[in-house]
């Protein structure tokens, strides 16, 4: 079951069921915003699916334009260090709790929307991650209970500015919060289709060309752990994203260190969820 916000011919944007390639208008069912389809995504994963079953109209998939499922989400929330292989390519040692950081919301972009580096950034890097959708206001979740605030699962891009991530001795959230340096997208897989989602194939393509290529079964932290240390104390709400980590073969740790340039494009692939795919633009080629 794949769910989406798309933009109509109107210049509306609203939810939509994707089967195949036709769409059901969620708005024909009550849902005019997409976190009350969150929500029944994770109290009640089937209903959504029933309104899929019964449909009595359905439209072709290219008559619109598919965005990003969650385009301002209350947090967007980031795991660091989270796969074996990226924190030991990386010289860290394994850390003993999720490293929590957050990026900026105005950052997501949808799928085949441009990265676009600003023309002060010199070391523009990708990083393949899962994205996990809160479909429930919740807060202090036990991780046993966790799957059940959860709506589901999309592809998600942790493009990053290395030159100025590591600057000053760390400023992360400015160089991870550039605009269009979060691409999401481009569906909500729900968690009653995706039973494990610590077994799927996660790979992240330049040009073509697989760049990282892991299993999200090597996350150092599973998400019912996840859930339960960031709802200690903070309260999630419907949309938030939190993004679980990425695997080993980032660009600015190979050799030589390989940034995105003008012309590139980027895919994030992971199983069962689909493909996030955007191009880039350098900024000072923009006309």
């Amino acid at each position: 079951m794949r769910v989406a916000t798309a933009e109509f011919s109107d210049g509306y944007k609203g939810p939509i069921l994707i089967i195949d390639d036709r769409y059901v208008d969620l708005r024909e069912y009550g849902f005019n915003d997409v976190r009350a389809v969150l929500e029944s995504m994770a109290v009640d994963p089937h209903e959504i699916l029933r309104i899929g079953e019964k449909a009595y109209g359905t439209h072709e998939l290219k008559l619109v334009k598919i965005k990003a499922p969650i385009e301002r989400p209350g947090k967007l929330l980031c795991l660091g260090l989270n796969y074996l292989d990226h924190a030991r390519e990386l010289g860290f040692e394994i850390p003993r709790e999720p490293i929590v950081f957050a990026k900026a919301p105005t950052a997501i972009i949808g799928p085949e929307e441009p990265i676009i580096i600003p023309s002060f950034v010199k070391e523009a890097d990708y990083e393949a991650e899962m994205a996990v959708i809160i479909g429930v206001r919740a807060k202090n979740v036990k991780a046993e209970e966790a799957y059940d605030v959860i709506a589901g699962y999309t592809a998600f891009n942790d493009v990053s500015a290395r030159d100025h991530e590591f600057r000053y001795g760390g400023q992360w959230f400015r160089g991870k919060s550039f605009d269009t340096f979060a691409p999401l997208g481009p569906y909500i897989v729900s968690k009653k289709e995706i039973r494990d989602p610590h077994s799927l194939d996660i790979e992240l393509r330049l040009n073509g060309q697989i760049m990282q290529k892991s299993t999200t079964r090597n996350m150092i932290f599973k998400i019912p752990e996840i859930i339960e240390f960031i709802s200690q104390g903070m309260t999630l709400e419907p949309g938030d994203v939190i993004a679980t980590g990425t695997p080993s073969g980032v660009g600015f740790r190979r050799k030589p260190p390989l940034f995105l340039k003008h012309g590139d494009v980027v895919e994030v692939f992971i199983s069962k969820i689909g493909l996030l795919r955007n191009p880039v633009i350098h900024e000072e080629r923009i006309s």
